[in-house]
């Protein structure tokens, strides 16, 4: 027990430190704009960075946010399938919960999705397919984003290591907590539709 926690601990610790790289307060700030967390909701991912009007910059943040949680994954798998769970957990509560901002973060879902692609691609390609698909069907990515977290982690109870399953089962609810306030504006009507202006901050 205790030499899997000791094989655990390394791994975990890489993959927080990895996850908590704020890149949407850096990509922002080199851009010159700012503290983005001065911005709308003033989360540092790529939904606020998208209300600066630079495009580019919110599609950098997803793609990086992404990044870091399969890069995490990855290299801890080069050690065994625990330490890439391990690495995965960390970079996801690395990036809602980031030391150096004071443990606030995001809402974790650009990192999900990247460790979901580093513990089985199949398994990550089913989430984005399913966001994607959500997104067309009722134009929330809000919504289609707490849906597709749960479409994967059901599949990865058939495509993964049940270790991994387990994992993002369990994110599942962390991430929808994470969305709280986006759960509330889904249920009394005033969250905005993909392409409109928000009426509340995201």
């Amino acid at each position: 027990m205790i030499s899997t926690l000791i094989l655990m601990a390394g791994p975990f610790l890489m993959g927080y430190l990895m996850g908590s790289i704020p890149f949407g307060l850096l990509l922002t700030r080199a851009a010159g704009l700012g503290d983005i967390r001065n911005v709308g909701s003033g989360n540092i991912g790529a939904t606020n960075v998208l209300r600066t009007g630079r495009k580019g910059l919110a599609a950098a943040t997803l793609l990086f946010d992404a990044l870091k949680g399969v890069v995490a994954v990855l290299i801890a798998d080069q050690v065994g399938q625990l330490p890439a769970v391990a690495a995965a957990a960390g970079a996801v509560l690395g990036h809602m919960f980031p030391v150096w901002l004071g443990f606030k973060g995001g809402k974790g879902v650009a990192t999900t999705l990247g460790v979901m692609w580093g513990l089985s691609w199949p398994v990550g390609a089913i989430a984005c397919a399913a966001w994607l698909l959500l997104a067309a069907a009722f134009r929330y990515s809000s919504l289609a984003a707490l849906l597709s977290v749960v479409v994967a982690a059901i599949a990865a109870w058939f495509l993964t290591d049940p270790r991994a399953a387990m994992l993002l089962t369990l994110l599942v609810p962390l991430v929808w907590v994470r969305h709280h306030e986006n759960i509330a504006r889904l249920l009394n009507g005033t969250e905005s539709k993909i392409g409109q202006g928000k009426k509340q901050a995201a």
